[in-house]
């Protein structure tokens, strides 16, 4: 990836990924039924957002080499020693396909979609200085 390119976390690959992602899942939870509102349907559209929220909190915080994996690890791991907020998601579009409010086609991509996020991140953590702010 090229640094200059991106001005932005907006300008992200696996932003753009994580926030396409979130909105699907946005628009395909509209549909899940009314028991499910207090628990599948709220969680994984929590953690979904959670991924694209981070992201961008890293982003700004990336003046501080500490400060931004740290924040980058929020969306791997989460905090509290949680599931990552991208695994979780997974873990919650798994029980949409199995519950049949997800077909198995269109779960099976968001789920990839949410491999790439993790790898990305994973690039991001293992080697971040070309994305430090030096100044």
């Amino acid at each position: 990836m090229n640094k200059e390119a991106i001005k932005d976390h907006k300008d992200l690959g696996i932003y753009k990924i994580a926030f396409e992602a979130a909105m699907k899942i946005f628009e395909l939870s509209k549909k899940f039924p009314v028991e499910e509102r207090y628990s599948l349907t709220d969680q994984i559209r929590r953690s979904s957002r959670s991924v694209c929220a981070n992201m961008a909190e890293a982003w700004r915080k990336r003046r501080y080499e500490a400060a931004f994996i740290a924040k980058l690890n929020d969306c791997v791991r989460g905090a509290c020693r949680r599931q990552a907020e991208a695994a979780e998601t997974q873990t919650w579009i798994e029980f949409a396909v199995k519950c049949n409010y997800m077909n198995v086609e269109l779960g099976r991509e968001i789920y990839a979609n949410y491999n790439q996020v993790l790898s990305g991140l994973v690039n991001m953590i293992n080697n971040p200085s070309p994305w430090l702010r030096n100044h």
